[in-house]
């Protein structure tokens, strides 16, 4: 009886073979492969050996011959670009003996992939945690590769893409594209490499956001970076963690803990929408830890990016807020990097001398307070309907004229009603959280949603920590 020896003979230029792999071809009675393979071990292969090419998409037929000659007391060497046992021959050949019960013994010499090779040309982005996804959807429904593209996504692997496009498979690339970036940032780093190892060789990194699908093949692997790759001096590098502290930039061990939180609650949101209502809405679920904010969080089309334009262009610089535990909450450093001031009336001593003359309550006198001064502001409600209440009076009689509304009171009596009454008022951006949900740190994040929106097409939260 002979024997099968399985091997990977790398990903294409000689020096990429392995002294293991060359003295099996060196002994081999017959090697079976693509045609195209034998090119690169013709030079070790002796005298008298026969080469079978079984031709392209007939693997099957290839390990059915080499069965059939192992059986006749040959030694076989079937050869497989790469790593034998990665989208090779290895494991139909293990299946196929279990399946006819042969006697024949096997061997599994292992070569280097086409992914460790792109890799080293690129630099280092594979030092931590990695998944490997092919995109041939030939004997695998498409279904099962977008759950497992999502997944990668979603669990921030290190991503190298094989067989990512064909003639008749065009569009799968930039569905997988789309999936990434719905999970990671524009600007995370993607590398690709046509014809590694080979005369052909090109070597290119780009981004997320700016790769173009259109600028690879079928010879080509793509190694998408994780939340902790970046690109330096042309080089693509995913750290392991020896100099966190450098490659963070800056980041403090809360923000990281932040960022990783955004990115698992975006992961395990049930729609996808568009990038400012996402923005609000993770902030939201992060300090509620509810995903019943998905149903209740309602955003104007546009609303966080609006206001935060007016920040940015400094036509808003007043954040009013109906009780202290708001103002609070919104982070003191993103106030003073964008010149923003947030203010509560409640302990202005005029408070409880309006609420005694007019018999109201203290967060209604502090809204008629704040009106007086700021007409114009961001108003911000964590608790007290009867001060969006107030509000919604004053901006009915043309006394308010606010930037924009977060109504998030809590509560059972009058909650529902003051949310309904903010709904009308079409020309003021609002972002009202629906029912009797709410509270004073649903409010505040939500301003910090505001104030840091250019960090969420980046999914990078917690800048101001």
């Amino acid at each position: 009886m002979g024997k099968i020896i399985i091997a990977g003979i790398g990903p294409g230029s000689k020096e990429d073979i392995t002294p293991a792999v060359l003295d099996a071809v060196r002994g081999a009675d017959v090697i079976v492969g693509y045609k195209y393979y034998f090119q690169f071990i013709e030079p070790y292969v002796k005298d008298g050996c026969e080469c079978i090419d079984t031709g392209m998409k007939k693997e099957r037929e290839r390990a059915e011959q080499a069965f059939l000659l192992a059986e006749q007391g040959k030694t076989v060497v079937v050869i497989s670009s790469g790593d034998a046992g990665i989208y090779g021959m290895a494991p139909l050949i293990y299946e196929m003996k279990k399946a006819t019960l042969s006697d024949v013994e096997i061997e599994t010499l292992p070569g280097i992939s086409a992914f460790q090779k792109a890799a080293s040309l690129l630099g280092a982005p594979i030092g931590h945690d990695l998944c490997l996804i092919s995109l041939s959807d030939l004997m695998t429904p498409w279904e099962v590769i977008e759950r497992r593209i999502k997944a990668a996504a979603v669990g921030d692997f290190v991503t190298a893409v094989y067989n990512p496009k064909s003639h008749g498979r065009y569009w799968q690339l930039y569905r997988l594209q789309e999936l990434f970036l719905k999970y990671r940032s524009g600007e995370t780093p993607v590398g690709y490499v046509r014809q590694a190892g080979r005369e052909e060789q090109d070597i290119k990194v780009t981004t997320l956001g700016d790769f173009d699908p259109e600028d690879v093949d079928m010879f080509t692997v793509i190694i998408i970076g994780n939340s902790q790759s970046y690109i330096a001096d042309g080089k693509f590098i995913t750290p392991r963690g020896y100099y966190r502290e450098q490659v963070n930039e800056g980041n403090k061990i809360g923000q990281d803990i932040m960022i990783e939180s955004f990115r698992t609650i975006a992961g395990e949101l049930k729609n996808d929408y568009p990038l400012d209502h996402k923005w609000a809405l993770l902030h939201a679920i992060h300090t509620t830890a509810d995903f019943d904010m998905e149903n209740i969080l309602y955003t104007d089309d546009g609303a966080v990016e609006t206001l935060y334009n007016k920040v940015k262009d400094g036509l808003l610089k007043t954040i009013v807020t109906d009780v202290t535990m708001v103002t609070s909450g919104i982070r003191k450093g993103a106030l003073q990097r964008l010149g923003v001031e947030a203010k509560c009336y409640l302990s202005d001593p005029r408070v409880a001398e309006m609420a005694n003359t007019e018999g109201i309550t203290r967060t209604q006198a502090g809204i008629r307070l704040a009106v007086e001064e700021h007409p114009d502001a961001l108003f911000a409600f964590g608790n007290a309907p009867t001060a969006l209440m107030e509000l919604c009076d004053l901006i009915r009689k043309g006394k308010a004229h606010p930037a924009g509304i977060i109504a998030a009171p809590v509560g059972f009596v009058h909650v529902r009603e003051s949310k309904h009454m903010v709904k009308p008022f079409k020309d003021i951006p609002k972002i009202i959280v629906e029912g009797r949900k709410g509270g004073s740190n649903l409010a505040a994040t939500l301003c910090n949603a505001i104030l840091t929106f250019d960090d969420a097409a980046q999914l990078k939260p917690g800048r101001d920590l």
